[in-house]
């Protein structure tokens, strides 16, 4: 067979295989993943999520929003898919979109939102880059460089070969979509939401909630949503001609105001310090009473699962978690791990806490080496890991950085850390007609007063009639400096 004739070969082959029928276009495309394993990519994907940023610990809100999801999926090209709807308790304001039908909104989208109309809008948007199959052509076309890759290998391509901190699934995350997709998104998911009888006016305030947002500073583990969802046009302006062609109507339809708000009432509103919080390299976590310091100017992280520090020259990476068993247990079960070559353990005393040091080096792809330590301490009835890691040609560099941050591990004693609470959201009727001015001066919260507007949907200026329940955020602000051994 010559070369022209096993090319076409092959192309007839790619054809056969790797094409399939689009359910919203109704065109073939390529798609070299099935179905099958389209759900299989999300279900794993989901629980990286879950198991890396965490779920709200609230089952009525997380009912609801399921609720909503499943019955907007219900009227979309795909209703068969294994569809779920979960909200993961993040500060940042996002929603994402996992293969096979996987959606995950934020808590601090929520608390951003103003009625149940915006948030079937948004889950809509998400249920139709499921539909459409957006994902799966990006895999296909190769365009996921991030698949598989951890936190440290999404910062540096030199920590690529070495950082596994998060699961696959957590590349999915970093998906973006060009305008094509999110027009036709935006399309599909005005759609099903109006096609379940809720008032998609109500959308255009959506995209006008993310540019405000966008110029207020954020938190979370998460990307913003401009992050993974590229916004490269005016997007309240296509939702206004899509209303304005309507032939429906909207008399109908709901806006589900009251039945939204109430629901975020005693919701924490941004970052939740009780989960861990940085000041500059210091870690604090009030719930687990302990500190942590991480070497000046390194890049940290704190997920649910893992506090992740990457050096400032992006070559070197350490990791603290949760460990099974007892020290000794978890050090076995560490150093005994395939493809790792373990040094000497010492048995050590780190702010009284009984642990156990050793060092390791392990090959990457492509042959490189690495080098690192691994401490395991136990501490407050459980055991903790701390692994830091390099290119064994600069293991000596950064060994006493490391050295140094794991003997920084120490119960948190700041009295002032120990109680530090979460800003949570109030309602608070007006007490009178009133601007939302007059009414932040009567009945003050801790953000601005512009933060305040866009989470009410409202001007700071704009007449508030008598009643009308307004979401006031309330909290302490953190402690200036924690005292730390």
């Amino acid at each position: 067979m010559n070369k022209i004739t096993r090319g076409l070969a092959l192309s007839g082959l790619v054809l056969a295989v790797g094409c399939a029928l689009n359910p919203v276009t109704g065109r073939r495309e390529l798609a070299l993943v099935s179905e099958s394993q389209e759900i299989a990519m999300g279900r794993e994907g989901a629980a990286s999520v879950v198991a890396s940023i965490g779920l709200l610990p609230d089952s009525g809100v997380q009912s609801w929003v399921s609720g909503m999801g499943l019955a907007l999926a219900a009227k979309s090209e795909r209703p068969r898919l294994p569809w779920e709807f979960r909200v993961v308790d993040d500060a940042a304001v996002n929603a994402f979109a996992l293969p096979g039908g996987f959606i995950f909104v934020t808590r601090g989208l929520l608390t951003q939102l103003t009625n149940e109309a915006e948030l079937a809008s948004v889950l809509g948007h998400e249920i139709g880059h499921v539909t459409a199959r957006h994902s799966v052509q990006q895999i296909s076309r190769q365009q996921l460089a991030s698949l598989g890759l951890g936190i440290g290998s999404a910062i540096s391509p030199t920590i690529e070969k070495y950082g596994q901190v998060a699961g696959a699934g957590l590349g999915l995350l970093f998906l973006k979509y060009g305008r094509d997709d999110e027009t036709q998104s935006d399309k599909l998911g005005f759609g099903y939401a109006l096609g379940s009888g809720w008032d998609t006016r109500e959308m255009a305030n959506v995209f006008r909630m993310f540019q405000l947002s966008s110029e207020i500073a954020g938190g979370g583990r998460l990307p913003e949503w401009q992050s993974s969802h590229p916004d490269p046009g005016n997007r309240v302006a296509v939702v206004e001609r899509m209303v304005g062609a309507t032939t429906q109507g909207f008399a109908n339809t709901r806006v589900g105001g009251p039945e939204f708000v109430r629901r975020l009432d005693g919701m924490v509103y941004g970052e939740n310090p009780r989960l861990g919080f940085f000041q500059g390299a210091l870690f604090v976590h009030p719930d687990l009473a302990f500190t942590l310091r991480f070497p000046d100017g390194w890049k940290t992280q704190n997920a649910s699962d893992a506090v992740t520090a990457v050096s400032a020259a992006q070559d070197a990476m350490m990791e603290f978690r949760a460990a099974q068993g007892t020290s000794a247990q978890a050090a076995q079960a560490f150093f005994g791990q395939e493809g790792l070559t373990a040094g000497a353990q010492t048995r050590v005393t780190v702010h009284g806490n009984a642990a156990l040091r050793g060092e390791f080096t392990a090959k990457a792809e492509g042959g490189a080496e690495v080098r690192g330590v691994a401490m395991f301490v136990e501490f407050g009835g459980a055991t903790w890991r701390m692994t830091a890691y390099t290119p064994s040609a600069q293991f000596a560099t950064y060994a006493p950085m490391f050295d140094r941050s794991f003997a920084s591990f120490a119960r948190l004693t700041d009295a002032a850390a120990l109680a530090v609470q979460p800003w949570r959201i109030k309602l608070t009727p007006a007490p009178r007609a009133m601007t939302l001015q007059q009414f932040n001066a009567q009945l003050p919260s801790s953000i601005p007063i512009a933060e305040l507007a866009m989470i009410n949907g409202v001007e700071a200026q704009a007449p508030l009639a008598a009643g009308r329940v307004i979401k006031r955020v309330l909290g302490a602000p953190l402690p200036k400096a924690v005292v730390a051994p």
